[in-house]
């Protein structure tokens, strides 16, 4: 007996008894304890994909369009507007998976957006916020690193390499997803002329994505990159993918200016004028003053959803400070409770902080750029002191601001 008992291995690995620290078995089959725990994950990660890939009409009773909005609301302050088309877009992607494979004379085709505002306004984070709540697939990339084929960059096709790799290269799981363009304005050519030199970054990125946002199958290298003869591709259908593209089109309110100045030249009737908001000039794009600015006609018509996002004013930008889940003021406090010490900003300071940033313009980027150089002493020095509690007031607050650091980020 103890000749066989020495005998026993594992059916899987071929580990012996001795080498394991359980061995289980059944029928003369054997399995080891690290097989075991490798099949247990095997099964989790299996059950998380086909939980994630079996979309339903069943899942459109978990959620509508303004519970997306009330999750919104807790990472992202104002751009209601944009927050309601991203939530119906969404919701309309659901509704369109949840028709497939149905026999019905009503196809319900989808909706590409796109989105225009300043930088620190929150597009990216509208996105990432919408990831976090979402049960698809969703990938963000950046579109200022693609260029044509042949040379140097990647492949457009390389989009959907970040979307395969979010779901473990499940192409079924892939073809129900959302991709996030980011910069997709640094893609616009240099006139609103067709281009007669090859312009390999802007207007020929622009005809390669035609394709991508239509709906098409695409060989996609698995890794990203180029595509070469040698390198194994996977075949992806992008009917069913929904692609939102985001911008800060500068020098767009010019193009918006132009147009809106020149429809009112002649002769009003009563009070027929309408007023003309200078502060907030992107919410009057249209789909011309996108071709104005170098986006080519074919795909301004694959991108039907024009939203853009408002200019954050001071009360905006005192909110992002502290009322989001992810506040600015929460993740610093946060960092020095990690020190055992309490982190105490009085609200003149933030006023000021707020004050400081507006006058540059850069939206709640602005704000953390202020915050970082406000902190960083005090992030530098007290770790490692014995203290329990700082108070941080308005005179501390303008040394640092209207220090050196700042004249410097004036100059630039």
């Amino acid at each position: 007996m103890a000749k066989k008992q020495e005998q026993i291995e594992c059916s899987f690995c071929g580990k012996q008894k001795e080498e394991t620290l359980l061995m289980i078995g059944g029928m003369g089959i054997f399995i080891c304890d690290e097989c075991t725990e490798r099949a247990h994950q095997m099964v989790i990660e299996e059950k998380k994909i086909n939980q994630k890939s079996n979309i339903g009409i069943n899942d459109l009773k978990k959620f509508k369009p303004i519970d997306i909005k009330k999750f919104l609301d807790q990472y992202v302050i104002g751009q209601t507007d944009a927050k309601k088309t991203l939530a119906v877009a969404v919701y309309n992607h659901y509704k369109r998976l949840s028709q497939l494979g149905k026999t019905d004379d009503v196809e319900i085709e989808k909706s590409n957006v796109i989105m225009l505002g300043h930088t620190g306004t929150g597009k990216t984070l509208l996105a990432r916020s919408v990831a976090k709540y979402l049960d698809l697939p969703f990938a963000i990339v950046d579109a200022t690193v693609f260029t044509e084929a042949g040379y140097v960059g990647e492949d457009v096709e390389s989009i959907l390499s970040r979307l395969l790799q979010t779901c473990d290269f499940n192409v079924e799981q892939a073809e129900r997803g959302i991709v996030y363009i980011d910069e997709i304005d640094k893609l616009g050519r240099k006139s609103d002329n067709p281009s007669i030199t090859r312009d390999v970054s802007g207007e020929g990125v622009q005809q390669s994505l035609l394709k991508l946002l239509e709906g098409s199958e695409v060989l996609v290298p698995p890794h990203g990159g180029r595509k070469h003869p040698e390198q194994k591709l996977i075949k992806v259908s992008t009917r069913n993918i929904l692609f939102i593209c985001g911008g800060s089109f500068d020098g767009m309110e010019k193009i918006i200016e132009k147009r809106m100045q020149t429809s009112a030249i002649g002769y009003q009737k009563g009070n027929s004028k309408q007023e003309f908001d200078k502060d907030n000039v992107l919410q009057y794009v249209n789909q011309h003053d996108l071709k104005r600015y170098g986006l080519i006609p074919e795909l301004i018509g694959r991108l039907p959803v024009v939203v853009h996002l408002d200019t954050l004013d001071k009360t905006a930008l005192r909110s992002i400070l502290t009322e989001p889940k992810n506040a600015l003021i929460k993740q610093y406090t946060k960092l020095f409770e990690m020190e055992n010490i309490e982190l105490v900003i009085k609200d003149e300071v933030l006023d000021f902080v707020v004050e400081k940033a507006y006058e540059h313009q850069l939206g709640a980027r602005g704000l953390r750029s202020m915050c970082e150089m406000l902190m960083k002493d005090l992030m530098f020095d007290l770790p490692g002191k014995e203290v329990k509690k700082y108070v941080l007031d308005l005179v501390y607050a303008k040394e640092k601001l209207d220090g050196e650091m700042l004249i410097k980020l004036k100059a630039a």
